[in-house]
This record gives C-alpha cells, sequence and structure tokens, in this order.
C-alpha cells in the first residue's frame, strides 16, 4: 500500500531520505469521511444539482477504475495506520490535515452546517489519538456564515483545532460579499488562520478551462483561487478585518509572482475610477500578501519558485506542504530536503514557521 502514486517525477525512494535537524510538517494535507463520499454520490445522481466543476471531476473520481482514483479514495478515508505508514515513508513528522475540497461548499446550508460539525468531531478525535502526528483544520459551512463563526469558535476552543477550511468560492460568491463578513470577523476575534483552498472554478467561470482539460490542479484551481484572495485585498477585506491571516497553497496561486504589476495596476485603476468596487486602500496589494497572508509550497518542490516567494514576501510567510494524498512523492520531500537554503531558513519553512501559524 506504500506505492508511490503513479505520474511522479523522479525516481526516489524512502532510504534516501537524510536525517534533518528539523521537523517536516505538511501543511495542505486532505481528508474525507467515507459519508461525504456519499454524500457526494446523492448530488451526482440529483439532475437538479448541476454544477458542471463538481459533476465533472467528482463523476470521474468517483467512479474510476484507474489505479490514481482507487488509491485517492482509499487514502482520504484514512486518519489511521494507513495515512502514518505514507507519512512514515516520506519523512513527514506531522500533517495539518483538512476536508478534502470541495468540502460542504457543495451541500445545501443546513446539511452543510451539520455535517461540517460531523467532520470537525472525526478529525479532532484523531488528532487526539495522535496528537504529535496530526493536527486539524475545522470545516465550516460559509453559507450559513452567523453558524459558520459559531462553529470555528467551537472547533478551535472546544475541539483543538487550529484554524479554518474555505474552500474557495461557495456557489460561485466568495467571501468579500458581506454576508460572510461573520465567518472573516470571527476568525480574526479567535486569531486563527482561514486556509484558502481551491476548488474548481464557479459554473459562471470553468467553460473554456473545462473544454480543454484545463480546470483542476493543473490550471483552473489556480486561477479561480489567485481570483479569491486578490478579490479579498482589492475589496479592502485586510483594511477591514487587519489582524485576518489567511493561508494559501501551491505558492500563494502565482500572486507573489504578480506582485509588480498589481500594485501598479491597482493604483492606475484607483486613479481611473474605473470601477465601482475598486477603492484606495490602506497600502499596496503587495503590503497585504507580505503582512496577511502566508503560502505553503504545497505541489511546488522547485527551488527558483520556493526562493522568489521567500525574497519577496518573507522567509517567515512560506511554509512546507505535500498535498497529500494527491501528490505525495517522496522525490519532491527530497527536493525541499536539498534546498540552497540555510539550517535555520530551512527550519523556519519546514517546522517553525507552521509551529507559529497554526499554533501547534
Amino acid at each position: 500500500m506504500n506505492q508511490i502514486l503513479p505520474g511522479t517525477l523522479h525516481d526516489a525512494t524512502a532510504d534516501q531520505l537524510k536525517k534533518v535537524a528539523y521537523k517536516r510538517i505538511a501543511t495542505e494535507e486532505a481528508f474525507c469521511p467515507p459519508e461525504m463520499m456519499d454524500i457526494y454520490r446523492g448530488l451526482l445522481d440529483d439532475n437538479s444539482f448541476t454544477d458542471p466543476g463538481f459533476n465533472t471531476m467528482f463523476g470521474f473520481y468517483l467512479n474510476s477504475p484507474s489505479l490514481r482514483s482507487q488509491q485517492i479514495r482509499d487514502y482520504l478515508t484514512d486518519l489511521g495506520d494507513l495515512r502514518l505508514s505514507h507519512m512514515d515513508a516520506r519523512g513527514i513528522d506531522m500533517q495539518v490535515i483538512a476536508l478534502t475540497s470541495p468540502g460542504v461548499q457543495v451541500m445545501p446550508k443546513e446539511q452543510a452546517t451539520s455535517f461540517a460539525a460531523y467532520a470537525n468531531d472525526m478529525l479532532s478525535d484523531a488528532c487526539k489519538k495522535h496528537p504529535t502526528r496530526f493536527a486539524g483544520l475545522a470545516a465550516v459551512a460559509p453559507h450559513d456564515a452567523n453558524n459558520a463563526a459559531k462553529e470555528l469558535d467551537r472547533g478551535i476552543n472546544k475541539l483543538g483545532l487550529k484554524g479554518a477550511i474555505i474552500h474557495s468560492h461557495t456557489f460561485g460568491e466568495y467571501l468579500d460579499d458581506p454576508k460572510f463578513w461573520p465567518l472573516l470577523e470571527a476568525a480574526e476575534a479567535l486569531d486563527t488562520p482561514i486556509y484558502l483552498h481551491p476548488q474548481v472554478p464557479s459554473a459562471k467561470m470553468i467553460e473554456p478551462f473545462l473544454d480543454a482539460g484545463l480546470d483542476g490542479a493543473i490550471y483552473g484551481f489556480g486561477v479561480e483561487t489567485g481570483l479569491h484572495l486578490l478579490r479579498l485585498i482589492t475589496t479592502g477585506m485586510f483594511d477591514r478585518f487587519p489582524k485576518l491571516q489567511v493561508v494559501v497553497g501551491h505558492l500563494g496561486e502565482a500572486l507573489p509572482f504578480w506582485m509588480y504589476r498589481l500594485d501598479y495596476m491597482h493604483r492606475a485603476g484607483v486613479v481611473a475610477k474605473r470601477y465601482e468596487r475598486m477603492k484606495p486602500l490602506k497600502g499596496k496589494v503587495s503590503d497585504y500578501l507580505r503582512n496577511n497572508v502566508y503560502v505553503t509550497t504545497s505541489g511546488f518542490a522547485w527551488e527558483p519558485a520556493i526562493k522568489l516567494c521567500q525574497d519577496v514576501l518573507g522567509v517567515e510567510r512560506v511554509l512546507y506542504a505535500m498535498d497529500y494524498p494527491y501528490q505525495h512523492d517522496v522525490a519532491e520531500v527530497i527536493a525541499t530536503d536539498d534546498l540552497d537554503l540555510s539550517d535555520d531558513v530551512k527550519k523556519m519553512l519546514f517546522q517553525t514557521n507552521a509551529e507559529k501559524v497554526f499554533k501547534l
């Protein structure tokens, strides 16, 4: 069961892992209660549910007999020995685990609210059983923001979870909408981060991605989630909630690479007064990326990109992640161990940044 998923980029084995002077904490790792897969199957059978991205992606992954699909289904549902064996084989000391995308955000409001609590109880139990190996993020239902705020409080203060997981848009709506502000307010008040995780683009934007097979992790995920984060910045959410911290995977969904142009064109847009919602901010776009955003390396065991993010955001703003079980290649752990970084910075990347952000 420990074989590496197909499609790996390198030839490497666990015996090539080095003994290192830091813990490897992976901060974007997924799980899925079996009951959630059953709910998803029900949505696929419901002719009134017409989300093209969900239907295409989960219609494949829940039913495909391919080895990758079978393994992902098996690995997602395990919060015990199988997951631990994979962590051991890849040198991972701890996972920060969250409900897989799209989580509860495709469910009707009442079902989403109740299932988020169920999933949080399950994850909390696993974390208590393996306290040195697992930490968890709380699932919430943004489409009921007041209850989501209460569930986040319960997750942090009663269940011992370490933040919130939000799978980007909720039926095509974004967290800058005032209806979601009680959730942002709660996260700020609790001093707990929101992990803004991808899901497939909404029905409004998916067609040109889907037509070319680009709707998922190859590109569509990053475009959609980067858009969401940028909306939070340019609509003034971090001026309204200045202490709010957001964690974004895949090295910030490319926004760190755009910082110069984002600053320039945002300033130009404000001066032009073309858009009603593009108002002056207290800082530049890049200021919010440096002060309110952490990025993780999930899916990016690539030295030039990691070092650029460290250079433009600060070494304290970049955390290691693996993206289990979708991408968990031991060669990528080895490549990240081998980054041309000082020992102190490498320890920040793998361990101490995560300990600080998630209060581990």
